[in-house]
């Protein structure tokens, strides 16, 4: 059956009938529906007497210019709410920043007789652009007029949807194929709304069910919003997630989504439940700013010590001192200190001695130099908020967070919870892709955000080495996201060292910047690639951290925001070896390893090369990448070591280019 050529044409806002050649304008829209929406297509010519009906749902023909403009582009362009977008903006620096400026273009001078003239052939350019586009729109339908004579056409088709759209082809023209996304072409006027955890399986797929139908909906993460969960339960009477919600109506978890679609009945109960204004019984959309995060923040414990401490800081002599040929600003001295102690609580000096060092050890204050946690004598201090850092912290919002220190395992595991629920939904599946704008803007982004004041003054000698591996491993990677998301992707040499080196959270009283991470806690104070100095000197408080062997499969647990490194995620305290296994085999298997037997070439990921100490010799790094590796690739890889013969070692070139 042929398409039958479309009757009524939209020109400037008005119909006009093709047969009758009725054309007055330059933009002719045709408007009908089309069944789905597609995104892959391939462009195949075919010649055939029988043509499938296709329809379009708006069509914009646009004039792209007189001389170049000979091919037609045909685009497909179908958006969605929640789903993740190829395209994604690039994330901008600071405003402070300079921005590249276009180079001046020279403006020839006018005289002003040149410019009268201009004015007064103002009504002629008008009626010559009209008279132009009115001969092009002429064009326009007398070539679509003869589309239905001619014997071939070209065809858009996707064969996963079967779906086939008919290319009108015309000189100077593009042909724009705008698609209907699913709630557009069900009308849907209601809310589909979802409850879900972070690392749920079964909540992954209906998220990515709603994805790739295009249909837009609201999650509500229960890691995210845990006052939430409490209307779970009331709304389903059970605790388990995922629980989906057409409007104020409970439509259940994945099997009862897969059972309607399965059978063909989802389209009919989204049409019956949907088709309505969403009313004020559904599930509430989170609102930024709100919700049970201020509530939390009500219910913070007050350290016990915090009537000590504004005391102290309204009665101490604060100033800048000379100390062993060095000036320290914001400092007091520690005997005053322990007066003003013994004064306030009515104690001896023992007393008061051990109030001091409960001080230090809660990171209320600190000595100058990091020489002692608190001593009797001319010792000088200071509060933490006075150090030369706290300002560069990236964590530090005006003053110290002076409540109760929560505990580092809650803390850790919060933090996992809430960096997971975020690339759950900004970055694409296979965390490729990272939406760091839209994270940014997130409700989430910001609980995250208010958490990381929390770490200000913990107390991380409180977890166990498994917990402090998966926190600093995550870390690293929040911390990631929340430079590039302030000071943008590191463009060149200065640009790292700003990105690696000075971008900071104060956490437990001492600064940690990305490369502090790496080099000073995860590699046990090595230098970093070409430093000549280790990140931490003699004496720092911050190597009991370290652990005592150096574990060569953190550099696979990093992501740095680039498409070199490996992909982001968060590890879990009780899985974090196996987890840390799991990202390495999925590097080597993703192009980190290359083998080429006839040349006897391997050609490696450049942080094997930067990190050599880590790994050992050439040759040992080759046996310890066979443990992950396919089984083809660990076969060749033991060809090349068993029969002796020399292997050439080549490094790939590292992209810095962000993971957008």
């Amino acid at each position: 059956m042929n398409p039958e050529p479309p009757k009524d044409v939209v020109v400037d806002d008005r119909k006009i009938n093709i047969s009758n050649g009725d054309v007055n304008g330059t933009v002719v829209k045709l408007d009908d529906q089309l069944g789905a929406g597609f995104s892959d297509v391939e462009m195949k010519k075919i010649i055939s007497e029988k043509k499938e009906d296709c329809s379009l749902n708006s069509v914009e023909v646009n004039k792209i210019g007189e001389s170049n403009a000979k091919e037609v582009n045909h685009q497909i362009q179908s958006n969605g709410t929640n789903g993740y977008n190829s395209y994604m903006p690039a994330i901008k620096a600071q405003a402070h920043f300079p921005k590249s400026q276009p180079p001046p273009q020279p403006q020839p001078e006018l005289e002003r007789s040149q410019s009268v003239s201009l004015a007064e052939s103002m009504p002629s350019i008008g009626k010559y652009i009209k008279d132009r586009s009115t001969t092009l729109s002429a064009a326009i339908i007398k070539r679509l007029s003869s589309l239905t004579e001619d014997g071939e056409d070209f065809v858009v088709k996707n064969d996963s949807l079967n779906l086939e759209v008919t290319e009108i082809k015309i000189p100077g023209v593009k042909v724009i194929v705008k698609l209907k996304s699913e709630d557009e072409r069900f009308d849907l006027k209601g809310r589909i709304t979802f409850f879900s955890r972070s690392n749920c399986r079964d909540c992954t797929a209906v998220r990515k069910f709603f994805r790739e139908k295009r249909l837009p909906y609201v999650e509500i993460n229960i890691d995210v919003f845990p006052k939430r969960a409490k209307e779970l339960v009331e709304r389903t009477g059970k605790s388990e997630v995922p629980q989906i919600f057409f409007n104020e109506k409970l439509l259940g978890g994945l099997v009862t989504l897969n059972s309607l679609r399965n059978s063909g009945e989802l389209d009919k109960r989204m049409r019956e439940l949907l088709s309505q204004k969403c009313p004020d019984g559904a599930p509430k959309v989170p609102v930024y700013g709100f919700d049970d995060d201020e509530d939390e923040e009500e219910e913070e414990e007050k350290d016990e010590l915090l009537g000590i401490v504004k005391l102290l800081r309204q009665s101490l002599p604060i100033q800048d001192r000379l100390i062993k040929m060095k000036i320290v600003k914001n400092c007091f001295a520690g005997d005053d200190m322990l007066e003003v102690i013994i004064h306030h609580l009515d104690c001896g000096r023992k007393k008061g001695i051990e109030t001091g060092r409960q001080l230090v050890q809660k990171h209320f204050i600190k000595h100058v130099f990091g020489e002692n946690d608190f001593e009797e004598g001319r010792h000088f201090y200071r509060f933490l908020e006075h150090e030369p850092f706290i300002t560069a912290c990236f964590n530090f919002r005006i003053s110290i967070n002076d409540s109760e220190p929560k505990s580092p395992s809650f803390l850790a595991d919060k933090l996992a919870r809430l960096m997971t629920a975020i690339l759950e939904a900004y970055a694409s599946d296979d965390r490729h892709h990272v939406d760091y704008y839209r994270i940014g803007k997130s409700e989430e982004f910001r609980r995250y955000l208010n958490l990381t004041r929390d770490l200000q003054r913990v107390d991380l000698r409180l977890l166990s080495p498994d917990e402090r591996l998966a926190f600093v491993l995550n870390l690293y990677n929040a911390m990631a996201i929340h430079a590039v998301i302030t000071i943008g992707h590191p463009e060149g040499i200065l640009d790292r060292r700003a990105f690696f080196g000075d971008f900071q959270y104060v956490i437990g009283g001492y600064p940690y910047s990305l490369s502090v991470i790496q080099n000073g806690i995860l590699r046990n104070n090595r230098k970093s690639p070409y430093s000549l100095v280790r990140p931490f000197g003699n004496g720092d408080r911050r190597l009991k951290f370290a652990p005592a062997k150096v574990n060569p499969l953190i550099h696979f647990g990093l992501c740095n925001g680039t498409r070199s490194s490996p992909t982001v995620r968060f590890f879990t305290a009780q899985g974090v070896e196996g987890e840390l296994r799991g990202a390495a085999r999925e590097y080597f298997q993703n192009g980190a390893i290359e083998i080429n037997l006839d040349k006897r070439t391997v050609s490696l990921t450049r942080i094997i090369k930067w990190f050599s100490v880590d790994f050992g010799q050439e040759k040992d790094v080759l046996r310890w990448v066979m443990n992950y590796l396919d089984t083809t690739r660990a076969g060749l890889l033991t060809h090349l070591l068993s029969d002796g013969g020399p292997i050439h070692f080549v490094y790939q070139d590292y992209d810095w280019a962000g993971n957008l």
